[in-house]
């Protein structure tokens, strides 16, 4: 196995107005999650996917959606993209989806103005009235580090700077 990322925590300053936007509650307990907060890990060593856990409570009826600030970024070695699913077993019970399909970080995310702050919005697109309830430390995500290719001809200068659509501006 390659060596080729590490999980970190963004700064108090980067998740506290997050959590407050997606979570509500006070300064304190913002900083009481932010304290809190595990890094992504593998539950066994054949384990392919690290697992994401909620820093606040959530509960999602059939349909609804959440936006959760995970406090964590990746730095990633180039020619590397992390990629997040949901936890295979949410997906089985609640068909638990990530509202972009699949999450894609690349590396160059980490040095973004947002320190790299991984966002990872679901819906719970339960078919059959089951409400999904996490509480805070429970594992929702998975990632996952793939290695990629480029093109023989590619030429890409740019440099990122933010997340969703930022690469396309």
């Amino acid at each position: 196995m390659k060596r080729i990322a590490k999980f970190e925590l963004v700064s108090r300053e980067q998740f506290l107005p997050a959590y407050q936007e997606a979570f509500g509650g006070d300064s304190a307990q913002a900083e009481q999650a932010y304290q809190s907060l595990k890094l992504p890990c593998r539950a066994t060593a054949g384990s392919a996917g690290y697992d994401f856990f909620t820093p606040g409570s959530v509960t999602l009826a059939p349909g609804e959606t959440k936006k959760i600030p995970t406090g964590i970024r990746a730095k990633m070695e180039p020619g590397w993209v992390l990629q997040i699913f949901p936890r295979s077993g949410l997906g089985f019970r609640y068909r638990l989806q990530l509202d972009n399909t699949v999450g894609i970080i690349d590396s160059d995310y980490y040095f973004s103005d947002n320190e790299g702050h991984i966002f990872i919005k679901v819906t719970n697109d339960s078919n059959s009235g089951k409400t999904l309830t996490l509480c805070p430390g429970d594992g929702f995500a998975q990632g996952i580090f793939l290695e990629y290719g480029i093109t023989m001809d590619d030429d890409a200068q740019g440099v990122r700077n933010g997340g969703f659509g930022s690469t396309s501006r």
